[in-house]
């Protein structure tokens, strides 16, 4: 299992194009990808798992990825929220 955590620094949060980046970028992998804020968990490969957590400019997230290609997964993953967010 990989972990990152990271604070959004997007003035917009995480909302629909980057969102839609993520989600293609996770859909590459076998792995499970969940995205973690406050203790609610969403499926990174689902727009709508990420959509409804509301991540907000500040917010502290949690990224945490477990299968069979995770740490391919876990670098791609975390260089697009540090490239993007």
């Amino acid at each position: 299992m990989k972990e990152f955590n990271y604070v959004i620094q997007d003035e917009q949060g995480i909302h629909a194009r980057p969102a839609g980046i993520l989600v293609k970028a996770a859909n590459e992998f076998q792995s499970d990808i969940q995205v973690d804020k406050d203790g609610k968990k969403g499926d990174l490969k689902r727009i709508f798992g990420v959509m409804g957590l509301g991540i907000k400019k500040g917010d502290n997230v949690q990224v945490i990825i477990e299968g069979p290609d995770e740490e391919a997964a876990a670098q791609k993953i975390e260089t697009l929220f540090r490239e993007q967010l």
